[in-house]
């Protein structure tokens, strides 16, 4: 397997002193996110030769908020944004001319991240891990605008959880 390429942005400054060694937790759910997808659902572009990147910012309330609004019509912040390339139209022509797959970025809130792992009462490190993985489906084509596609996803997130020593997030 190809070595994955994460370039990891610290936008807020917290993020330091709230989770320690981002980069190698942040690697270590990509490969995980990468591996369990590859051996269990056919993306042909996953079959190639060739490294995924994705970019990560590790922001706050505020920048996602302003994201949040521009490109999805919504006026608050949410805990993780996806902006996935394979929703480009030259997706497929890009990853064949490169020798990289950029599968494209995502941008997780801290304040939001906090509140809701406080609210849910889990650690922020398995809510972290568990919000990575949910953005990595999405920049790999997963979807949850129904139900039926909410339960599929949920079905990857919890089995690559478990895979990371991580309970199930929707249990009740």
């Amino acid at each position: 397997m190809n070595k994955n390429i994460l370039n990891l942005s610290i936008d807020e400054p917290l993020w330091n002193t709230v989770l320690s060694d981002c980069q190698k937790i942040s690697e270590s759910v990509l490969s995980e996110v990468i591996d369990f997808v590859s051996q269990n659902e056919d993306i042909d572009f996953l079959s190639f030769n060739k490294p995924i990147v994705v970019n990560l910012s590790l922001s706050n309330d505020a920048e996602v908020h302003t994201l949040n609004k521009q490109f999805r019509n919504m006026d608050k912040p949410t805990n993780v944004l996806s902006f996935a390339n394979i929703d480009d139209e030259a997706f497929n022509e890009t990853i064949v001319a490169s020798d990289e797959i950029e599968l494209g970025d995502i941008i997780i809130a801290l304040q939001t991240m906090e509140r809701e792992a406080k609210e849910q009462n889990i650690s922020f490190h398995d809510h972290y891990c568990h919000l990575l993985a949910h953005g990595l489906l999405h920049l790999l084509g997963f979807d949850h605008q129904d139900d039926e596609e909410a339960e599929y996803m949920e079905g990857f997130e919890v089995d690559i959880l478990n895979k990371l020593n991580i309970s199930n997030p929707y249990k009740e």
